[in-house]
């Protein structure tokens, strides 16, 4: 019974053994802010990002100025309005700040979804260009250095300017 079990044993160790080199992971690492900033389309989604902001800041800068001369006033008039006069002012102060937070609170959740809808093509080609490279070397795992996760690796396996070159060539074929 004991020799039968070692038998057993032997037959599923070797069934599901794999040769000495399937069992070593391969491991490599990219800076997916390198990758970012370098890759085809980053820059001019940047550029439309900053000129589709541009209008955002005008507009908050305006009701900054228009809220600061306000307060200005109220507090040249303060000591000669009634107490009547000064609550509504201050009253009226307050409305526009509110406004004001508002506003900034609203634009910044436009722009982080301008920012989304522009990055993400460039993430997607940049995960297809990764899979890729994973798929062709035959990588157990890739890591981002961006995500601060690596603290010490060798640059050899850096796979950076690969994934760079991959898309530059994708773009280039989708240039076509």
């Amino acid at each position: 019974m004991r020799s039968a079990s070692f038998v057993l044993a032997g037959i599923l160790l070797l069934a599901f053994a794999q040769p000495m080199e399937a069992q070593t992971p391969r491991i490599g690492y990219i800076d997916s802010q390198a990758i970012l900033q370098e890759a085809p389309g980053a820059q001019e989604a940047q550029q439309e990002f900053e000129r589709n902001m541009q209008g955002y800041q005008d507009e908050i800068q305006q009701m900054g100025e228009e809220l600061e001369r306000l307060i200005e006033q109220y507090q040249q008039q303060e000591r000669t309005l009634s107490p009547e006069a000064r609550q509504r002012r201050e009253e009226e102060i307050r409305q526009k700040e509110m406004q004001y937070q508002q506003r900034v609170e609203e634009m910044e959740r436009e722009a982080a979804e301008r920012r989304q809808q522009l990055v993400e093509p460039i993430l997607d080609r940049m995960s297809g260009a990764i899979e890729q490279i994973r798929s062709e070397g035959q990588y157990t795992m890739i890591f981002d250095v961006a995500s601060r996760a690596i603290i010490a690796a060798d640059p050899e396996l850096d796979l950076t300017t690969q994934v760079l070159q991959r898309l530059r060539e994708t773009a280039g074929n989708e240039d076509r």
